[in-house]
């Protein structure tokens, strides 16, 4: 949805983007190009790999200035409140990276077999196996029930508690097996692959991906609160935020922070309804299917020049 979000964000030359989640750097190297020649575009992302894909990428695309920070994008706003150069547009991406996606190694699918690995950050002190191996019953059906919004969580967590008493689960094939003879006859008619909740689940929980949003959106509220005020604060007057979600967990936080913010006068939404991708684009990018792109203007519009 590269057009809409270029369109949403309005980036004019000079101004001072963060792109919280840099990935591949598709995003940023638009943006990049839009805020030639004097602007400045700060990339996030906790995966170094891509974030210095990324940046590079950026760079060759346009000469504004190119920042990065390796991170989650909730500690984004303090970086920009330390730097006094507070933000004109945001970009927060909350798809995972296709490289992430189709690399066995990094444990994210259950369609090639690989480690139980799943950390957006490789230097994060977690993995998933590290989850499965020792989480309880109850634990794991919480994680299950509550990130994947999974409706046979017990049974997925009971099968896994059983099958690792009797032997450790180390790879993805392993666990995506488990959770397909947990689901039993149902597996046959399930329209999407069984294990596509639990896995979602355990990926949200290691990389505590909605803890992370949630610290945004609080971010975001309180930058509105102070922008009222006529206080400094990490983005701008008029500030253009756009989120783009890919599962309901994901959309709902937004959507209940940005209507909680129009309800108190610190945001507008052009739009209450998110937009979404085209046929066309479905097509050609089968991924995007789920993805739903919510935008706000916080605070006062900004005047024209």
């Amino acid at each position: 949805m590269l057009d809409e979000v270029l369109t949403a964000l309005e980036i004019r030359p000079g101004d001072t983007i963060l792109d919280g989640t840099a990935g591949r750097g598709g995003h940023a190297s638009a943006m990049a190009r839009l805020a030639t020649p004097d602007g400045r575009l700060i990339l996030c992302d906790l995966d170094p790999e891509n974030l210095a894909y990324a940046a590079s990428r950026a760079q060759k695309a346009g000469s504004c200035r190119i920042e990065t920070l390796h991170g989650s994008f909730a500690r984004a706003p303090r970086d920009l409140v330390a730097s006094e150069a507070p933000a004109d547009a945001m970009l927060v991406d909350l798809g995972v990276a296709s490289t992430q996606i189709d690399t066995p190694e990094r444990g994210f699918s259950f369609l090639a077999d690989g480690p139980l690995d799943m950390r957006m950050d490789p230097s994060g002190p977690i993995t998933v196996r590290d989850l499965v191996m020792s989480s309880s019953s109850d634990e794991l059906t919480r994680i299950i029930r509550e990130f994947g919004e999974e409706p046979l969580a017990g049974r997925i967590a009971g099968k896994i508690v059983a099958h690792r008493q009797k032997t450790p689960i180390h790879t993805t094939a392993e666990l995506a097996n488990l959770v397909r003879e947990a689901y039993g006859a149902r597996a046959a008619s399930s329209r999407n692959h069984p294990a596509t909740r639990t896995f979602q689940a355990l990926r949200i929980a290691v990389n505590d991906e909605l803890g992370a949003l949630d610290g945004l959106l609080r971010q975001l509220m309180d930058a509105g609160r102070l922008i009222a005020d006529s206080r400094p604060t990490w983005l701008n007057p008029g500030a253009r935020v756009a989120f783009l979600t890919f599962h309901s967990l994901e959309d709902r936080r937004v959507k209940r922070a940005f209507a909680e913010m129009k309800r108190a006068g610190l945001a507008e939404l052009p739009s209450r309804t998110p937009a979404v991708p085209t046929e066309a684009e479905i097509a050609t990018n089968p991924r995007s299917r789920s993805a739903k792109l919510r935008v706000a203007t916080v605070g006062d519009l900004r005047v024209p020049s």
